[in-house]
């Protein structure tokens, strides 16, 4: 089916719906976004946890408990994401967001796939752009899985992940497109055809959340198109993508396999607790204005959010010589989150690797990365490029 063609029942007939319903509906969404942030501002949860110790809760009269029971974690996770929602926001309502709208143009095509320009209804008054990759001769009743790719730090945005940046290592997209894999590769907030994209005038109290919403509605899309599978749906992305694909998929029950790229570090390790470049605007301000950069202030870290993912698949490739993403806290840190998938008593679910490079994603790491989602997602990939022959890694 030609995407421009594609018009799933929950979005609009007509794109050029009435105009005062569409106001109302952005100006609904715009107003509900306020009240759901509002409502955890200033509310951090109680300190029941060290960040350090996803299976470990300070009680109320100091002792420690250590969680072995599945329900006892899962108030643990709880806790967590109030944490991280403290300190980038609350997540607002997914009700009521209206069509998504989807206009479709500029096809590119390729030797196994194409590509469109893709712009989606946000759901909290503005557009997303991103590039939707469809492969060819996808039979009608084949349903393959989809990938949001999330592109690292650049001004070109979604264009570096199609292969079209200055530095090697950075088209996982298109790559996975070759596979087989139908992909979604937005722009993040103020790159690529967001450029202009300004912080101070939406109503999120961090670029962060703002992003997680952004990207859960591109998961929205991949789910409604008739040649995905929506109970097979990964996510991938490198540094900037690397903590989104994080922070997307502790969210979003509907990602079953994540795979991150340089993109996390525990706090105390990124640049030796001085956590400055995790405060602009993109990113989270709170932890400035609020925690005054203090790691022991923040009311979340990466061992927990991390673990909030289990039991779905969890690979992380944390090189060598990254000067970003400290691999020392990668590697104390691993340990423990992986406890957490013990917990839930599954096996291969959780993986971590540590390529000989810089803050990079290697032919190796991405190899490995590959075969991981393939397996999560159960899927034989239709094609695979030469460089990127399977090797058991």
């Amino acid at each position: 089916m030609d995407p421009i063609t594609f018009d799933p029942n929950r979005m609009c007939k007509n794109d050029s719906m009435c105009p005062s319903i569409r106001v109302t509906l952005h100006l609904i969404a715009f107003l509900f976004v306020i009240v759901s942030t509002s409502e955890l501002l200033g509310k951090d949860p109680p300190p029941n946890y060290p960040h350090s110790h996803p299976l470990k809760t300070i009680q109320k009269d100091g002792s420690v408990l250590k969680i072995r029971t599945l329900k006892q974690w899962k108030l643990k996770r709880e806790a967590i994401l109030k944490g991280f929602q403290a300190a980038a926001g609350a997540l607002p309502s997914r009700k009521n967001l209206g069509p998504l709208q989807p206009k479709l143009s500029l096809k590119k095509d390729y030797n196994s796939f194409s590509r469109w320009h893709l712009w989606l209804n946000s759901g909290d008054g503005d557009r997303i752009s991103a590039h939707f990759y469809l492969p060819k001769n996808i039979a009608e009743t084949d349903k393959r899985p989809g990938i949001i790719a999330l592109h690292p730090t650049s001004p070109l945005g979604k264009r570096i992940v199609a292969g079209e940046g200055p530095l090697p290592n950075r088209n996982y997209a298109t790559e996975l497109a070759e596979r087989g894999y139908v992909v979604i590769a937005p722009d993040y907030p103020s790159f690529g055809d967001l450029k202009k994209f300004d912080f101070k005038k939406i109503p999120y109290v961090s670029g962060t959340m703002k992003g997680i919403f952004n990207h859960m509605r591109c998961v929205d899309y991949l789910q409604a198109r008739p040649e995905v599978d929506p109970n097979r749906i990964g996510a991938i992305g490198h540094s900037l993508g690397g903590h989104n694909a994080i922070f997307l998929s502790a969210f979003d029950q509907r990602i079953q396999v994540m795979v991150t790229s340089c993109g996390w570090t525990p706090f105390h390790d990124y640049y030796d607790g001085k956590i400055k470049g995790w405060t602009s605007d993109r990113y989270m301000p709170l932890l400035n204005t609020k925690y005054q950069l203090d790691p022991d202030k923040v009311p979340f870290d990466f061992y927990g959010l991390i673990s909030t993912i289990a039991p779905r698949a969890f690979l992380t490739s944390s090189p060598t010589g990254d000067s970003n993403f400290e691999v020392k806290g990668v590697r104390r840190a691993m340990p423990r989150i992986e406890e957490v998938w013990k917990l839930y008593k599954v096996k291969d679910q959780v993986k971590a690797i540590y390529p000989e490079a810089k803050h990079d994603f290697p032919p190796r790491a991405r190899k490995a990365s590959y075969q991981f989602l393939d397996r999560a997602l159960k899927f034989k990939p239709t094609k695979i490029k030469v460089d990127l022959i399977e090797e058991n890694l």
